[in-house]
């Protein structure tokens, strides 16, 4: 596992078309903006395979091949 330090605004690139964007960080919590291709599936890490829709429709919710990443809840308006 690599680990990294980001500060707020700061991005992370996965692959050629993946983008991680620190957007805040309060106390133990950190919100992560995800640009990717609609066609790659994000699953918050804590989700069972069995939870998520076999379809992948919900807009909540991708995958990243074997692997599985978090995503926080949308940024306050």
């Amino acid at each position: 596992m690599l680990v990294l330090s980001r500060k707020p605004g700061e991005k992370l690139m996965i692959g050629d078309d993946v983008v991680l964007t620190i957007n805040r960080i309060a106390g133990n919590r950190v919100a992560i903006g995800i640009e990717a291709p609609r066609d790659v599936r994000i699953v918050r890490g804590e989700l069972q395979k069995s939870q998520i829709a076999p379809s992948g429709v919900s807009p909540n919710t991708a995958s990243m091949g074997e692997a599985t990443i978090a995503v926080a809840s949308k940024a306050d308006a």
